[in-house]
């Protein structure tokens, strides 16, 4: 007859603690989830809504009626459905899982949305757009912060100065377009910058040994009176030289940009957004598919180890953060290149915050943090769609994309484990 040792246990009992507290979790979203989609289904007088699947309105696209409680009715249900499940314990582990959560994320959005839009005033007659196009477009500068982000702390550098890489990106792309009339040569710019931002940082990292998150610190702090300075340096006469650059225009895609719903979201949009999606799939591969992503990811585990198999640790530090700067200079030269033309203090608004963030709950993965961030993007696009209409205050409105970050955050640091030897310098002994 086996025995259990009491080693083994303290195994089960921790494992039984575990899923005991993510049904209870389950169970607390799924009943908010269901009680909200309680609450729209039988406060919508008529559910019928105006709605686009183009990017607006047009003579040729004109927008379309839809009845929109059906669907309202259809989400209240998968939500019952899924608490149910919570509370027997039978919510589904590993991708099955995930696909009730976004199955119910699915359903809350759809009645949300229909709730926002329902029961206009006559005469107002406000279209509920496609908000594809627009996420897409502001998300871009995060995951390309994102992706920098992933890079540097999976070889072992903590990279909290992803807004001051923006900054110094956006200013220069800024200066370079201007200079060189060129939108393509912003790019340029703000490469360098980026790379020039993630050059300090290894230096001070890794050379002088600062302490990493206070070294982030420091050098946004820097790039944020740097650029002050600059601007500030201009003169009014010189500013059409110096700080008025071209925008990038949408390039769109044949064939592709007329697939039906998505394909003018994702295929007709600037140079940059498909740089950015070049960029995911190259640090994916990068990463996981290349003897030099093994090493990094090696050195980012356990650098000791690498180093008694021959891997130069610090080296490969160095190419990491540097390459990572090349993604935060093209996030930060979206500023200005990108979308807005001319810099202005403060450009970034603090995306480098919530690029950090799409890192922590993408788990450090270039994939999930590129997901993560298109959710921080989309919560800024129903930021501005939804301001037009009064049933949630603006302030509210306003505040909702960093109240997402918070807790998107909050429900993820405890359950995720960054690289083992992150912010830990490395000296060889």
């Amino acid at each position: 007859m086996s025995t259990m040792t009491a080693e083994t246990v303290d195994t089960v009992d921790v494992r039984d603690r575990a899923d005991i507290a993510r049904q209870i979790k389950q169970i607390v979203v799924f009943a908010i989830v269901t009680v909200l989609l309680t609450w729209f289904a039988l406060t919508i007088d008529d559910g019928h809504v105006l709605y686009t699947m183009g990017r607006r309105v047009t003579k040729e696209d004109p927008a379309q009626t839809l009845n929109g409680m059906p669907l309202v009715w259809i989400s209240l249900v998968i939500a019952v459905v899924a608490l149910v499940l919570a509370a027997v314990n039978r919510v589904p582990k590993g991708w099955l899982g995930m696909v009730v959560y976004l199955l119910v994320g699915a359903a809350f959005f759809a009645g949300f949305m229909i709730w926002m839009y329902a029961d206009q005033e006559a005469g107002r007659d406000i279209v509920m757009q496609n908000p594809m196009p627009e996420t897409i477009k502001l998300a871009t500068p995060l995951i390309l912060g994102a992706l920098a982000g992933v890079m540097c702390e999976r070889a072992g550098v903590i990279n909290i100065a992803i807004e001051g890489q923006f900054l110094m990106g956006a200013f220069f792309a800024s200066v370079a377009s201007s200079m060189a009339y060129s939108a393509e040569m912003g790019l340029v710019g703000g490469i360098l910058a980026g790379v020039a931002m993630s050059a300090l940082l290894a230096v001070f990292a890794m050379r002088y040994l600062v302490n990493q998150v206070v070294l982030g610190v420091v050098l946004i702090a820097l790039a944020t009176g740097l650029t002050s300075f600059f601007l500030s340096q201009i003169p009014a006469e010189h500013k059409e030289y110096l700080n008025t650059p071209l925008v990038l225009p949408p390039i769109e895609i044949p064939f592709l940009s007329k697939i039906p719903v998505i394909g003018s979201s994702l295929f007709e949009q600037s140079l940059l957004v498909y740089l950015m999606y070049a960029s995911v799939v190259l640090v994916t591969w990068l990463l996981f598919q290349t003897k030099w992503g093994l090493r990094v990811r090696s050195v980012g585990e356990h650098p000791k180890a690498a180093d008694t198999v021959g891997i130069k640790v610090n080296r490969t530090r160095w190419q990491a953060v540097l390459l990572g700067g090349v993604f935060a200079g093209l996030g930060g030269a979206y500023f200005t290149v990108g979308s807005t033309g001319a810099f202005d203090n403060g450009a970034s608004a603090g995306n480098g915050f919530i690029a950090l963030a799409a890192v922590i709950m993408g788990r450090w993965h270039p994939v999930w943090a590129s997901i993560s961030a298109l959710f921080f993007g989309l919560m800024w696009t129903l930021q501005a769609q939804l301001a037009f209409l009064d049933k949630i205050p603006g302030e509210l409105l306003r505040a909702s994309p960093y109240l997402a970050t918070i807790i998107a955050v909050a429900g993820f640091v405890g359950r995720v484990r960054p690289p083992a030897a992150d912010g830990e310098p490395y000296v060889k002994s």
